[in-house]
């Protein structure tokens, strides 16, 4: 049985860091959160909203005493937060992270905590909103969804037990795969859709009749295009630091458009209703692995 956490500072209290706080609080896994961020009329406003406890004044004031410290800013301010908790940080707190991307990160914090990086137990959920800040964080954001831990060979398995058993008490399903693997996947299925909807929307709002598009676009411009609301600046860090594995399935997807392209103008209708059918099919196939890894967890089971 794990014991509650003490102290858990976040770094970032914004969608993520304030959902995972919120969850914490409501299965009464840790007696104080203390914020620390850039803007502090934000953490004002996490604090009016109950999110945290307490807002440091210092990084030192923030991380002495913590049992564990989540680092929820955007990715490429990673090594920046590392270096600056790194003098304070006693050997028995944990330092884990929520970044999107995995390789850069894992680099990151051995550059910034050098002897002490058994202590960071990078992790990434798999949960989100088009919304941003405070106000967007919600209690139930990451119930039922998937908390990848990339686990580091320095790391002890009591560390990864401890970030393993504060995502579970705020609903998520542990799952773990190598740093590598980790931004190979999402890279393909996370990363290039966030692009390919930015790209859509900027094209569009770029176009003269811009207006005359938006007034007539409906339901399916709004569910492909739902992700382009989000945060500009995490996203612009997540498209950087994946940049290799993003290229690779942007040159893929770049190749399938170019074969379509090809069918639309021969009129190929046979091989237009290929690409269709088949993507139908696998999307069916992957709604319903969904539901049925939902309703095993709702249910009970391996």
């Amino acid at each position: 049985m794990q014991k509650k956490f003490n102290r858990i500072v976040i770094f970032g209290v914004g969608l993520i860091g304030g959902s995972f706080a919120l969850a914490l609080k409501k299965s009464a896994a840790v007696r104080q959160i203390v914020g620390v961020g850039r803007s502090h009329a934000s953490l004002e406003t996490a604090k009016q909203l109950g999110i945290i406890d307490h807002i440091a004044t210092s990084v030192e004031e923030a991380v002495l005493g913590a049992d564990l410290i989540i680092i929820a800013a955007p990715v490429a301010q990673t090594e920046l937060i590392l270096r600056s908790i790194e003098p304070f940080l006693a050997s028995s707190t944990i330092v884990t992270d929520a970044g999107s991307t995995k390789t850069d990160v894992v680099a990151a914090a051995r550059l910034a905590l050098g002897d002490k990086i058994g202590q960071f137990v990078p992790a990434h959920p798999i949960a989100g909103r088009e919304l941003n800040g405070p106000e967007a964080a919600l209690v139930d954001l990451y119930v039922g969804k998937k908390a990848v831990i990339t686990r580091l060979p320095e790391n002890t398995d009591e560390s990864v037990a401890r970030v393993a058993w504060a995502w579970q008490q705020c609903g998520a399903i542990i799952h773990h795969l190598e740093p590598e693997q980790h931004d190979a996947v999402f890279a393909a299925v996370s990363h290039l859709p966030h692009l390919l909807a930015y790209a859509l929307v900027d094209d569009i709002a770029r176009k003269p009749h811009a207006d005359t598009l938006f007034q007539y676009a409906a339901s399916g411009f709004r569910d492909f295009t739902r992700i382009a609301g989000s945060s500009p600046e995490m996203w612009r860090d997540i498209t950087l630091a994946n940049r290799v594995a993003m290229l690779e399935e942007l040159d893929s997807y770049t190749a399938r458009l170019a074969e379509l392209r090809t069918y639309l103008v021969s009129a190929d209708s046979d091989a237009i209703e290929g690409v269709y059918r088949r993507a139908q099919h696998a999307r069916h196939n992957w709604i319903s692995a969904i539901e049925a890894a939902e309703k095993q967890h709702r249910e009970g089971g391996d």
